[in-house]
């Protein structure tokens, strides 16, 4: 079988036809030319308004990238025609593998596109002899598609977080659908302002936000200001994860203080090495660690309390009734209260503040998949690892809609990866 055959198997134009294969050496590299030429019937198309116009002249022949062959670079060579079209002018005329004066055809383009969601750019551009802007472009073009042609009907439950970025406590504000089923990013946007989620709202449109049913967000007061001014419809859940994290935070903040005051006072270092005796769950515990965390117990100590205090709040997210849920809320916030302990106290506050949307999780639990905007955010760092710090927002933005975003795909003749 030719060559020539398995490209109008795999890569079929309409109006073109394969000329002549030869061998060439470029930069003491082999590559693989194909002669592309219109068919003799054809007209050529204007590249403004798409319509079939008269030709004007030739331009001298184009390289376009292919998809490589056995390790060998594949070039198409077409003699670009100038179209004389009475709307757009002269014109050079449209062709169907590629776009405006990119050098790479679109099956190339969405080659190194697949490929770049299972490697980092850098790595695909190296393993396939190109240049880390070629990747960039093309996966570009598949996100530009991607999110152009991706449904956002179904939508009617969203996950909304902050993430570092950069140092310099600089944050991305992601939005997740978290749908049975379905859990994507949805949108990214620089910062985590009120104005930030403003712009989400906006790209997500009136219409369809009347349709969410659940919104699960932290704390972060932009935030529930936007949520209840653009979707009081909306069952809004605060994450378990973040009160459990701010506790955990709460915790580290006793410990350290009490640390640092028995130092002073010329005690032994009780609490030296249990940080994570206290932070981790009790069936996470190592064996030594829980044989610290015994010992750590026998001590009257502001650390322990403020420990107890956490772990018998572990009780409040077994309740089924959001109505006893409130009365073991209410108990357990006046305890923390009386416990004396600053940040305990700080907690209990918070708790207290916004206690209806905390009682939204057992309202939510079972319809909406609550652990998933956790899930998705650790997912999100792996991909800012993996590419070693994006250093634009552009950059960063392309790769986590690319990656978290399951945008649809083209229909291709033939997908080759």
């Amino acid at each position: 079988m030719q060559l020539k055959t398995i490209l109008n198997r795999v890569h079929r134009q309409r109006g073109f036809v394969y000329g002549d294969l030869r061998f060439c050496d470029k930069a003491r590299k082999e590559q693989l030319e194909v002669d592309v030429r219109p068919h003799g019937r054809s007209r050529a198309r204007c590249s403004g308004c798409g319509q079939k116009r008269p030709g004007y002249d030739t331009l001298s022949p184009r390289r376009f990238e292919f998809v490589p062959v056995f390790g060998i670079a594949v070039f198409l060579l077409y003699a670009m025609r100038r179209v004389d079209c009475p709307k757009c002018g002269i014109v050079v005329e449209m062709v169907p593998w590629a776009d405006g004066k990119t050098r790479i055809t679109h099956a190339y383009a969405w080659f190194l596109a697949r490929w770049a969601k299972r490697l980092s750019w850098q790595e695909v551009a190296v393993a396939f002899d190109t240049s880390w802007d070629t990747v960039f472009r093309s996966v570009q073009m598949a996100v530009s598609w991607g999110l152009a042609h991706r449904d956002l009907g179904n939508v009617r439950s969203i996950g909304v977080d902050e993430v570092l970025w950069q140092r310099g406590y600089k944050f991305l504000t992601v939005v997740y659908q978290i749908d049975d089923g379905v859990r994507r990013l949805l949108w990214v946007g620089k910062d985590r302002k009120q104005k930030t989620l403003l712009k989400f709202f906006r790209m997500l449109g009136a219409e369809r936000t009347l349709k969410l049913k659940f919104i699960c967000s932290d704390m972060w007061k932009p935030y529930l200001q936007v949520i209840a001014r653009k979707a009081p419809q909306a069952i809004h859940v605060l994450d378990r994860f973040h009160i459990a994290s701010n506790m955990n935070k709460a915790i580290s903040e006793v410990r350290t203080q009490e640390a640092r005051d028995l130092k002073q006072k010329g005690f032994m270092a009780v609490l030296k090495g249990t940080r994570y005796c206290l932070l981790k769950r009790p069936e996470n515990l190592t064996d030594n660690q829980s044989m610290t965390l015994l010992e750590l117990l026998k001590y009257n100590l502001k650390t322990v309390k403020a420990y107890l205090l956490k772990e018998q709040f572990q009780v409040f997210w077994s309740y089924a009734s959001p109505y006893y849920a409130g009365l073991f809320l209410d108990n357990w916030t006046t305890m923390a209260m009386r416990s004396r302990i600053e940040p305990m106290k700080k907690i209990a506050r918070s708790l207290r503040t916004h206690k209806p949307l905390i009682l939204n999780y057992f309202r939510a639990r079972g319809t909406i998949a609550l652990g998933a905007v956790e899930g998705l955010n650790n997912k999100l760092k792996v991909i800012t690892r993996r590419a070693f710090g994006f250093r634009t927002f552009e950059a960063t933005e392309v790769a986590l809609y690319h990656t978290l975003g399951n945008l649809p795909e083209p229909q291709h003749a033939h997908r080759f990866c």
